[in-house]
């Protein structure tokens, strides 16, 4: 790729820029931090599961975690645990219900002068306590089970393969034939030639992997911006700039918690604000959920379709290698994002090949070769 108003690349096999080697090198140092954030906040009501779906066939939602990679909590034992947990929410909503009929009879009865209204108003006291124990107990209950209830993944689609990131299954290919690799292309060599990266720069202000984009690069990275977004605009998508910092909890009932390794010990990737229930999006979709959360959407109205362009920050603690350089797996970069919401028994599947539509109007207008594959289970994010 060659620039007006630029020298001539350097020949195979230098790696020295116009103004010579760089003086500092950088390296990967993961900024993620295995401390648990703080307790968060939400302005939002506790998430409402579909306990009946989910525990109507146990064996099925124990299938769909394994071939989801989601290790249980409990092991073997957590849906069974479930299933107890429910039992009992189901036995104290029954118990309740039953305590307050009695009271309501109780109540009407001392309003009516009828009985011995002592007796009647030592019966009140009994029976308000009782309701008092066993909100207490549903309560514990119902925490817990909606607390082992959120470590199950959404649920598969029959066709998903199954499996890691080799078992993908080719849907098609499009675009121009791939160029053969090269190193004299390499991507770290072309834009620290042309000065379109400042490495320095960025191990000073930030640290590796937080690149500055200069010059064309940054041009390039705008016009790309507005050229996908534009394209969105003509499907019927309204554009949104989202805030780049959300609630852990909104970021978290998305489930968007990934980690670099199992368990609650393991790093996570996402960069927590210390001291406050804040974070930053890792992706565009979080903040654009909210637009929807805790409203009520007329059916008419739907699907509502956002085009959302904002700043995605990933940890990528753990990450190492030679896919880590210059622009591979940064912490900051930007994200155009469609997304849409539609009734749960409405026109998804619909939605979804229009937006792998949009994507390929995209992608063949920038003449790239692409490679449309299924996503398997292991790569899914719960």
């Amino acid at each position: 790729m060659v620039f007006p108003g630029t020298p001539p690349p350097p020949p195979a096999g230098s790696g020295s820029s116009p103004s010579g080697p760089s003086s500092t090198s950088t390296k990967f140092s993961p900024q993620s931090s295995s401390s648990a954030p703080p307790k968060t906040t939400s302005l939002l009501p506790k998430p409402r599961l579909d306990y009946a779906t989910l525990l109507a066939d146990p064996a099925q939602t124990a299938h769909n975690a394994m071939i989801r990679n989601s290790p249980l909590t409990h092991g073997p034992n957590h849906l069974p645990h479930m299933i107890r947990l429910r039992d009992t929410q189901l036995l104290l909503l029954q118990k309740i219900s039953n305590v307050r009929s009695k009271q309501k009879e109780v109540s009407h009865l001392i309003k009516a002068n009828l009985g011995d209204k002592e007796e009647l108003v030592r019966q009140a006291k009994k029976l308000k306590g009782r309701i008092t124990d066993y909100e207490t107990n549903l309560n514990a209950t119902e925490e817990e089970l909606l607390e082992l209830g959120l470590v199950l993944p959404n649920q598969s689609m029959s066709d998903v393969p199954l499996g890691p990131e080799e078992n993908a299954v080719e849907i098609e290919k499009f675009g121009p034939e791939p160029i053969p690799s090269d190193l004299a292309r390499d991507h770290l060599r072309t834009t620290n030639w042309y000065e379109l990266l400042d490495n320095d720069a960025s191990t000073i202000s930030t640290g590796s992997s937080w690149p500055y984009l200069r010059g064309t690069l940054a041009l390039l990275e705008m016009a790309l911006i507005n050229y996908a977004t534009s394209i969105c605009l003509k499907h019927g998508y309204e554009p949104v700039i989202p805030p780049d910092i959300i609630r852990t909890d909104v970021a978290s009932r998305c489930g968007f918690n990934p980690r670099d390794g199992d368990g609650d010990a393991a790093p996570t990737q996402t960069y927590h604000i210390a001291g406050t229930d804040l974070c930053l999006a890792g992706t565009a979709e979080i903040p654009l959920s909210a637009l929807f959360a805790n409203r009520i959407l007329e059916h008419k109205s739907l699907p509502r379709k956002v085009v959302g362009v904002g700043h995605a920050f990933r940890a990528e603690a753990g990450a190492r290698g030679s896919d880590t350089r210059g622009l591979y797996r940064v912490h900051q970069f930007t994200k155009v994002e469609m997304f849409c919401v539609t009734a749960a028994d409405g026109e998804g599947g619909e939605l979804m090949e229009e937006m792998r539509s949009v994507q390929r109007e995209i992608a063949d207008g920038l003449g790239l070769s692409v490679r449309y594959v299924t996503c398997q289970s292991h790569l899914m994010i719960n």
